[in-house]
């Protein structure tokens, strides 16, 4: 997987949930932290696969927020 921003919203990101690019996008931009999107969507729960890709993904985010990208 990769964490770049030219990847495409529905592309999956944890395979265990089904959860998507998109909607951990959605998620972040709502004011929520890894944990509480982890609740949300049930990525992070299953095998562990995806903690690094999504949480590259949620530093990315947050440096496009902040303007630092």
């Amino acid at each position: 997987m990769t964490t770049s921003s030219d990847s495409p919203p529905d592309e999956v990101m944890c395979q265990c949930s089904g959860t998507t690019r998109a909607e951990i996008q959605k998620y972040f931009e709502r004011g929520m932290n890894i944990e509480e999107i982890s609740q949300w969507s049930g990525a992070l729960s299953g095998c562990g696969g995806c903690e690094w890709d999504i949480a590259d993904f949620i530093k990315l985010l947050s440096a496009q927020k902040d303007g630092s990208v």
